[in-house]
């Protein structure tokens, strides 16, 4: 019923939208069957989440410039760190029944690659950002994304279930930070702060 509705929001859209549609809504089918064939299915999660970049881009502008594939691979490391946290919950239970993941696939250095993945989406997150000639809200957004991932290491370290499922949750205020910096760099750009 979603598909429908989001196919349907699409179509009023312009034909490049339309388009990038098609491998996104075949890439989200096959998703929940990657978690028996592929060592990282989070990627294909990844990749199915982030289609959401390359066709807002595609019905505003027409096209997908370079920059939206920077902000598409800064997403992809954020997915497969909050996902991978949320794997370190289920890990012993994929393991019995058979189900692959990142947690699983990283092994003991799960926690490492998380904090990698982190810095990866900040780093190409920022990149986007100086591209998009972005000012100071935006990089103090981002740097709040920057310390509540630092928190993240704090939850997830000891591999605790609770606490790995508690960081999982928390990435909603990682997007807050970075959502916030952008709308304040946009309404202080723009001059809206000041009316």
């Amino acid at each position: 019923m979603l598909a429908l509705v989001s196919f349907g929001l699409v179509l009023t859209t312009n034909a490049a939208a339309i388009a990038w549609s098609v491998p996104a809504v075949l890439v989200a089918i096959a998703y929940p069957f990657t978690k028996r064939i592929i060592s990282m299915p989070q990627a294909v999660l990844g990749i199915a989440f982030n289609f959401g970049i390359v066709i807002a881009f595609a019905a505003v502008q027409g096209s997908v410039p370079a920059v939206a594939w920077w902000m598409w691979l800064g997403n992809m490391f954020w997915v497969l760190a909050y996902d991978t946290e949320y794997a370190m919950v289920d890990r012993d239970d994929d393991l019995k029944i058979g189900i692959k993941t990142s947690a699983i696939t990283f092994g003991r250095f799960d926690v490492a690659a998380v904090m990698g993945c982190y810095a990866m989406t900040f780093a190409l997150i920022g990149y986007a950002g100086f591209r998009l000639h972005m000012g100071w809200p935006f990089y103090a957004g981002l740097a709040g994304a920057v310390g509540l991932a630092g928190y993240h290491y704090t939850l997830i370290r000891g591999r605790e279930r609770m606490r790995c499922f508690k960081a999982f949750l928390h990435n909603n205020w990682v997007g807050a930070s970075i959502f916030v910096g952008i709308v304040l760099d946009f309404l202080i750009q723009t001059g809206l702060g000041k009316q």
